[in-house]
């Protein structure tokens, strides 16, 4: 399995800060990204479309949107999936630190039978949280030029499996406030 971490978009919630490197405890998210998933995975990437150099020195490769013009987690997700030597490839976003350790495990066992799982806590939907299939390439892409963007409408079009993490906070920092709070 290959582990992702998404942190390919503009930072809009912050102020166009590239969120993946904003700091949380003296560290980058994505870096606390990249140690949650590292557990977890036979491999790691970063999907950024800015300040590669910095993400590189996380330790990962680095992938940008093989598409034009920003067009969110779905972009990075088709860029990542063509590009996995894996079957399976588990994303998560690059603000949300303190996966559960058995995240991978969990989306795998769940996935028998389909192609993409998504986590969930108390009913809270995480979709950039997920488990995809590569095979699910060619479905993103064409879900990307018929100009459907939403991560959640893609995992309905799928039938994803939705599997719920209840001891799992599903915190995320996407905002200046957030990320001050934490």
């Amino acid at each position: 399995m290959t582990g992702v971490v998404l942190a390919g978009g503009r930072g809009q919630r912050m102020n166009g800060q590239d969120k993946g490197l904003l700091a949380l405890r003296g560290r980058p998210l994505a870096a606390h990204a990249l140690d949650a998933l590292r557990l977890q995975v036979a491999s790691l990437l970063v999907s950024a479309n800015r300040n590669l150099d910095a993400y590189a020195a996380l330790g990962a490769p680095v992938l940008s949107d093989t598409r034009p013009g920003f067009e969110g987690p779905l972009a990075g997700m088709l860029t990542a999936l063509r590009a996995a030597k894996t079957d399976w490839v588990l994303f998560m976003p690059c603000d949300t630190p303190g996966l559960p350790d058995n995240l991978a495990a969990r989306l795998y066992q769940a996935v028998t039978g389909k192609s993409s799982a998504y986590a969930t806590t108390r009913g809270d939907a995480h979709h950039t949280c997920c488990l995809l299939h590569r095979r699910l390439a060619d479905a993103i892409e064409a879900a990307l030029n018929s100009g459907h963007r939403a991560v959640r409408d893609f995992h309905a079009s799928q039938n994803a499996v939705a599997v719920d993490f209840p001891d799992w906070s599903g915190l995320n920092l996407n905002t200046p406030e957030a990320l001050a709070a934490a």
